[in-house]
Order: C-alpha cells, then sequence, then structure tokens
C-alpha cells in the first residue's frame, strides 16, 4: 500500500490506512476519497524557492515534468557539487508524481538543496529518491517542505550507503493537510556515519509526519538522530524513528532523539522511537520528550523586561537551534535559520 500505487493505478484502495501499522497516525485512505486527474505541463514561473541562488545548478521538477539536466544529481569520483532539487506543485487540485535518482560516486561529495514547493493547493504528490553513495563519499541533505495547507505530500528516500560513507539529513517542515517525509537507509558499517536530522513548525490544522528506518548491517556504524518540534492551533505532529542492529553489527554507536513542545490544548504530537538490537558490544540509545514551554525560564525572561511574546519566540527559537546548528554548510544554515524564523512568527501568532 502506498500513495505511489494508488497514483500509478488511479486506485484509492491503494492507499495506506491507518490499519497499516506504520501509517496509522497518517491516514490517507481515510482522507482522500477520490483520486484528482494528473496534472498538466506547466510552464510558468516558479519564483527562486526557498533556497534562493546557494548551489551552482539547479534542477527541478514541475508538476512532475523536468527543467534542467538530471544528469547534476549523478557525481563522478571525486567530483564536489552543490545543487538545488526542487519538487514543485503548481496546479491545484491534481495529482502529480516524481522519481529522482541520486549517486554519489567514490570520494565525490554532494550537497543537495531539496524543496518541496506548493504553488497552488489541493494537489496530491509522490515523491520517490533513490540515493546510492559509494565508498567514502558524502552527501549532505538539505530538505525544505514548504507545501500548501490544504496539499498532500509523501516524500520517500531510500537510501545505500557504502563502506566509509557520509549521509547527513536535516528536513525542515511546515506540514500540509497531510504530509509524510520518510527516509529509509541501509547502514553497512564499516566506518560509514549517517545523521538523520529534522524540525518541524505547525500551525492551523497542518500535519506533518517525520519517519525513518535505519538498518545497521555491519560492523563499526555510526548514526546521530535529532528531531525537534513545535506544534500550535489544532496542528498534528509525527515522529516514527526505527534503528534496527542485525546481528554481527557489532561496535555499532546509534542515537535517536525526539523533542517537541505543544503550544495548544488542541495540538497533538505522537512518537514512537524504537531500537532493535540482535548485537552485542553496541552504543545505542533513544530519547523522547513531550512538552510545554518552560515556565521558569518564560519567568526569568520577563523578569528582565523582555515581553511575553518575545521571550517565547526566543525560548522557541533556542529549541530548534540545537538542530539547525548542526548543518554543516554556513550558508545553508543561514537559509534554514531564516526560513524557521519566519515559520516560528506563524506558529505563534505574534
Amino acid at each position: 500500500m502506498s500513495l505511489a500505487a494508488a497514483l500509478r493505478e488511479r486506485d484509492v484502495a491503494r492507499l495506506p490506512s491507518r490499519r497499516d501499522e506504520d501509517w496509522r497516525w497518517t491516514d490517507l485512505r481515510g482522507l482522500i476519497r477520490t483520486l484528482p486527474p494528473p496534472a498538466p505541463a506547466f510552464d510558468g514561473d516558479i519564483g527562486a524557492g526557498p533556497f534562493g541562488g546557494l548551489g551552482e545548478a539547479e534542477f527541478a521538477l514541475v508538476n512532475g515534468v523536468a527543467r534542467g539536466d538530471a544528469n547534476l544529481l549523478i557525481l563522478p569520483a571525486g567530483a564536489v557539487r552543490t545543487v538545488r532539487l526542487r519538487l514543485v506543485a503548481a496546479t491545484a487540485e491534481t495529482a502529480q508524481a516524481a522519481g529522482v535518482k541520486v549517486r554519489v560516486g567514490q570520494g565525490a561529495r554532494l550537497t543537495l538543496l531539496e524543496s518541496h514547493e506548493g504553488l497552488a493547493e489541493g494537489y496530491v504528490y509522490d515523491v520517490g529518491l533513490d540515493v546510492e553513495i559509494a565508498e567514502g563519499g558524502v552527501l549532505e541533505r538539505l530538505v525544505i517542505a514548504d507545501d500548501a495547507a490544504e496539499a498532500v505530500r509523501v516524500v520517500t528516500a531510500t537510501v545505500v550507503l557504502a563502506a566509509g560513507g557520509v549521509f547527513s539529513q536535516t528536513c525542515l517542515t511546515g506540514g500540509a493537510r497531510r504530509q509524510r517525509l520518510e527516509t529509509r537507509v541501509t547502514h553497512p558499517g564499516a566506518g560509514a556515519r549517517a545523521r538523520m536530522d529534522g524540525v518541524y513548525l505547525l500551525a492551523g490544522q497542518r500535519h506533518a509526519d517525520l519517519t525513518s528506518a535505519v538498518v545497521h548491517a555491519g560492523v563499526g556504524g555510526t548514526t546521530d538522530q535529532l528531531t525537534k518540534g513545535v506544534v500550535a492551533d489544532q496542528a498534528r505532529g509525527v515522529f516514527q524513528g526505527r534503528i534496527v542492529v542485525a546481528e554481527g553489527a557489532d561496535q555499532t554507536d546509534a542515537r535517536m532523539g525526539h523533542h517537541a513542545l505543544i503550544l495548544s490544548d488542541r495540538a497533538e504530537v505522537d512518537a514512537k522511537p524504537e531500537l532493535e538490537i540482535y548485537a552485542d558490544d553496541v552504543a545505542c540509545a533513544h530519547g523522547n520528550t513531550v512538552g510545554a514551554l518552560d515556565e521558569e525560564a518564560l519567568f526569568y525572561a520577563r523578569q528582565r523586561g523582555i515581553p511575553e511574546p518575545e521571550a517565547r519566540a526566543m525560548l522557541t527559537q533556542a529549541f530548534i537551534g540545537e538542530v539547525v546548528d548542526r548543518i554543516t554548510d554556513g550558508a545553508v544554515r543561514e537559509a534554514a535559520r531564516a526560513w524557521a524564523a519566519e515559520r516560528l512568527g506563524g506558529v505563534h501568532g505574534l
């Protein structure tokens, strides 16, 4: 069951539902009664996107149609490149699907600035990313999901990591009517490293689901995961993280943390961090907290003359800043920080 299969076969019965354990908090079958028609070609202006002019080149899929050279995402051995990848829904009440292949050659380095953008309402968009990172290759993937409020989008990235490779990811999202950003990593151990971070900032009735699964199959690999969220009004945040350490994957170091702030009595956060360990001699841990802003810290700020709205914004920015600060590229980190600051204004209603 998947959105991709439902769109391919034009059959809503193929949509995942709450009966599917991994989809029980992001029910698509109960939401989508009929699939909208396929999106037409769109040749209009799509603007600059959330990453602006960062990077050396751009490849876009607009209503599923390519603009630019997809080979920009295929790096030969030793190459270094920064590419904007834009997946844009430009027509309301339509269905769209896109598939993207990313290859990072031996010793190559790709910074992927990936944005999911909605220029209209009511669309249904499925995106599949097929990623392979060769030995010693490095991929830093920065994702901004900037969907329309009434949209449905599912993004599934399947990552195969080779020995000594590095996969770093930061996903920032403001949600949609239903939105799911899913990442699945095959981890070989062998000195390879994965960092998988996320931030969700949700207001209104927006919904965001950050789901991930990492399978450690060999000796001596690391995974470090940190996700933080802020939800207000009637929004709903979902975090599902699973790290599996297979038999024989000794000396694995895997850590996962999820922390969320709820700013409204009607907002909701559902979290399911999981560790499955079938090996000895490992260092694995996970943590999960959901709560409100620290009233003592808020009182302390107000005692020093900071108005309450500003104090709340300051504390919330500091809360998510820990994730944004882990982005290694300075210019990209500033773009992510600016996007988050703009979103936080909407979350707080300041």
